[in-house]
């Protein structure tokens, strides 16, 4: 059987487990999430493998950055990444990824980058399906009046990243 490695990584706001198949980072996810049964089954029946702990050097390499990250001292990430989703999970991922540093786009906004207004739903649905939080920066997807929504981490830790990307996210959230 195939191995998936894993890993834990303590932030400010919460702890990650952090996994690698074959050299790629395929998980970056809050250890105490809701779906982390599902993401974890997803994981494991794409890849046939099972979770190993062990930390590898792509693992070592994300946790740097990840570190770098909330230091404010990165804003883009450069890691090798496998997200394993259906086809259209995917295109939300990418457009996920195309969503810069301190901004924010609600889930409408993202769905008419996609061409496809009416799948606001779905998107929403394929957003929270995200396995590789903070790297895809699902976090940065608010509601459409500017409010915090839903997110895996928790909106106190979806609000904490907001503010570590943009330091008026705060006083723009007062606003609504």
């Amino acid at each position: 059987m195939k191995k998936i490695s894993i890993s834990a990584y303590k932030t400010p706001f919460g702890e990650l487990i952090i996994g690698d198949f074959e050299g790629e980072i395929c998980l970056c996810d809050w250890k105490y999430r809701k779906m982390r049964s599902q993401i974890d089954t997803r994981l494991k029946n794409a890849f046939k493998a099972d979770f190993f702990p062990e930390e590898t050097d792509i693992i070592r390499e994300c946790k740097t950055q990840l570190k770098s990250y909330f230091s404010k001292q990165l804003k883009i990430f450069d890691l090798p990444l496998i997200a394993v989703g259906s086809a259209f999970q995917q295109e939300v991922w990418k457009c996920l990824l195309q969503i810069p540093f301190g901004k924010t786009l609600s889930c409408l906004d993202l769905s008419k980058k996609m061409n496809n207004e009416k799948a606001i739903r779905a998107v929403a649905t394929a957003n929270g399906a995200n396995p590789i939080a903070i790297i895809i920066p699902c976090h940065r997807v608010i509601g459409s009046s500017g409010e915090l929504t839903g997110y895996a981490g928790g909106l106190n830790a979806k609000k904490q990243l907001l503010m570590l990307e943009n330091s008026n996210f705060d006083n723009q959230l007062n606003l609504f």
